[in-house]
């Protein structure tokens, strides 16, 4: 099954990315409500989650990558470790990079962070690895009601005006950023808990499916009675910071959900490359999800920046927002396909090999 776990997991990070490249022009132009109801509810479905998806398929790679050194002997683990910090650097430097350009709103350098973590959990033994992210979950919430989320930010959380400060970096970093350490760090230690199962065995993935299921339904069904219930009680913006299963802040429901999400969309594309008989088509998307680090880059410095020459960045346009965002990823997979015939690794995944 080795070939079609990697397929799969390819598959999953071209649609999160497609999720991801939806939100991040949205929130760039400045369009979350000017749109139709209906288009504002489908355009909010893909908010924490898309990129929930790519942080917990970086915790799955980061197991495969691992396995050998997981039961090798210490030198080929530190070996490995080696490449894992490396790579945490390289990555950092990426993210650093779109932070100095503007974008605030960047994944990689806290994904740099987990890297980082995540080398001296190698073999860390897989209730350890639960213990840790039913921490950060919790630890996560906690932080919520005893710290002021909102520090840092202006007042329609688009922009971190304390981010070039060494508190407020940190502060955004581990707190109330984007994707902060605590409690995101959860969605990647899940990815290498869901890694280090035997997928293989049916039985095990229709578990982890049906677990992942249920504690969706019951998380997402938690948050709307306690929105209409608690409202009452507490008031409309406590009740919401407290249960909306939106991604600012990533209190419990958020990330239970999220979390569960994640894995549920993992393992359905997983069966799709199996059992698919549209093969070329998935084919054609897994090409792109080979290069998901050149397209979330290249989303931001090209398909921003296309918007910015032309003057049309911070239009307000939902609807214009999703047509441009669809079309984009449309260029991006037939440029996959192009690259994919002709080289093994996008560009930046190749010159983070040969660095």
């Amino acid at each position: 099954m080795g070939a079609e776990r990697i397929t799969g997991l390819d598959l999953a990070r071209a649609l999160s990315i497609f999720g991801m490249i939806i939100v991040n022009f949205k929130i760039s132009m400045m369009a979350d409500q000017g749109g139709p109801n209906w288009l504002i509810g489908l355009a909010g479905l893909f908010e924490g989650r898309a990129s929930a998806v790519f942080v917990v398929l970086a915790g799955f790679g980061f197991t495969l990558m691992t396995r050998r050194a997981r039961a090798g002997e210490q030198k080929e683990l530190s070996g490995i470790r080696r490449v894992i910090w490396k790579r945490s650097v390289y990555l950092a430097l990426l993210g650093s990079l779109l932070l100095w350009f503007g974008w605030t709103a960047d994944i990689l350098h806290y994904y740099a962070v987990f890297l980082f973590m995540a080398s001296f959990l190698i073999r860390a033994q897989n209730w350890l690895l639960a213990m840790l992210a039913g921490g950060l979950v919790v630890g996560g919430q906690l932080l919520q009601f005893m710290m002021d989320y909102t520090r840092g930010w202006d007042g329609v959380f688009h922009t971190y005006t304390e981010l070039w400060t060494l508190p407020g970096f940190l502060r955004n970093l581990g707190f109330n950023g984007f994707h902060p350490v605590v409690p995101w760090f959860a969605f990647f230690l899940m990815g290498m808990l869901l890694g280090r199962s035997r997928l293989s065995n049916m039985k095990i993935r229709r578990t982890w499916m049906l677990g992942s299921l249920a504690a969706l339904c019951a998380v997402e069904t938690l948050s709307i009675f306690a929105m209409k219930i608690g409202e009452g009680y507490i008031g409309r913006e406590a009740v919401v910071y407290l249960f909306q299963t939106k991604p600012m802040p990533p209190n419990f429901c958020y990330m239970i959900s999220s979390m569960s999400s994640a894995i549920v969309f993992i393992l359905f594309c997983m069966a799709v490359t199996e059992f698919s008989p549209a093969r070329r088509l998935v084919g054609v998307l897994i090409r792109t999800g080979q290069m998901a680090l050149t397209h979330y880059v290249m989303h931001i410095i090209i398909g921003l920046g296309i918007l910015e020459l032309l003057g049309i960045l911070e239009n307000g346009s939902l609807s214009f927002a999703v047509i441009y965002s669809v079309g984009y990823f449309i260029v991006v997979v037939f440029l996959s396909v192009f690259w994919g015939a002709r080289f093994t690794r996008g560009p930046l995944e190749a010159v983070m090999r040969k660095l």
